[in-house]
């Protein structure tokens, strides 16, 4: 069996980085590679697809070397190796080599389970690397970048970063690094602000936030913002359905502090002030009004309709009078 190591050693004989984010996947193999260069600058490194591990390539790169170098190994896609490969790959796994490091990328899930498995019974270190799919993740990954980097900011100003760049994690990496740089103390929401208006303006999230205060125009003036600087339709209505649950979860909550609520329903207490902000005209009927419009304006973008941005305008000239269902102007 494969030496059991601390899960937290980069230099583990076996490093299985397991989920379908690229980013993470990068920055685990990255790791393992810093970890070996750090040791032996010479260390060989080979980064391989599927198509390049052959039955028999594994054996060849970590047989014993006349000069005893380092070796990082890094199979991706691991899922996807031929079942002759897989078989190369398990009796590896039973006995690894010295100064060698092997890197197994794979996606999860049950394509390549048995080689998951056997790594995982074999003792094999393991990074997590899931896709990040839920806005609060995002968050949370901001919020890590930031205390990796050993710099504080604000709840405020990482909401405003994820509202500003969407999805994609390594412009959320790079942005939240280029802050780090730029700007000194502690980095708020005008910070941000100030170097990503333009794209905040555009953010789905921003669409949801005038729509669910009732501010028509300036929602409409957001979507169409939005839809000019290329942000898909599809997140959104899904920006516009987190704004009109979170004003329908606070309002059938029971009162009490916001940190009692935050826990109570899974958002940070600065958002439960913000909601609360928010959620004043609204009623149980236009919550579900709304909620309506988002799953009908949710159909027209994913090819029930003709015109997805017709769709939308619909549904946030809908929620933004639902916002005002008790007269608020």
């Amino acid at each position: 069996m494969a030496r059991k190591t601390a899960q937290d050693d980069p230099l583990a004989p076996v490093t299985l980085a397991v989920g379908q984010e690229d980013l993470l996947l990068d920055r685990a193999v990255q790791e393992v590679v810093a970890a070996a260069k750090a040791t032996d600058a010479d260390t060989d490194v080979r980064d391989l697809t599927p198509d390049q591990v052959q039955p028999g390539t594994l054996a060849e790169l970590t047989s014993p070397s006349l000069f005893a170098e380092r070796k990082v190994v890094v199979v991706r896609n691991a899922q996807d190796l031929s079942a002759d490969t897989v078989k190369d790959v398990k009796a590896y796994l039973g006995a690894p080599a010295e100064e060698i490091t092997l890197v197994l990328l794979h996606a999860g899930g049950a394509k390549g389970k048995g080689l998951l498995d056997t790594a995982r019974k074999a003792g094999a270190r393991e990074v997590a690397c899931p896709k990040m799919t839920k806005p609060a993740d995002r968050l949370g990954f901001v919020r890590g970048e930031f205390r990796t980097m050993g710099r504080s900011a604000t709840p405020e100003a990482c909401q405003a970063l994820v509202d500003a760049l969407g999805s994609d994690l390594r412009e959320l990496a790079s942005a939240a690094s280029q802050l780090v740089a730029d700007v000194e103390g502690t980095i708020d929401d005008a910070v941000v602000g100030r170097y990503y208006t333009g794209r905040a303006e555009a953010s789905s999230f921003t669409v949801a936030d005038r729509a669910v205060e009732g501010r028509t125009a300036e929602a409409l003036e957001a979507l169409r913002w939005s839809l000019a600087t290329g942000v898909a339709p599809v997140l959104i209505t899904s920006a516009l359905a987190q704004g009109v649950r979170a004003i329908g979860k606070l309002s059938s909550a029971r009162g009490g502090r916001p940190a009692d609520l935050a826990r109570e329903l899974g958002m940070p207490p600065w958002k439960i002030d913000r909601v609360r902000q928010q959620m004043r005209g609204w009623t149980p009927d236009g919550v579900s009004i709304a909620l309506r419009a988002v799953a009908e304006a949710d159909a027209g973008v994913k090819g029930g309709g003709d015109d997805p941005a017709y769709a939308l305008e619909k549904a946030v000239v809908t929620i933004a009078r639902a916002a005002r269902s008790r007269g608020r102007g």
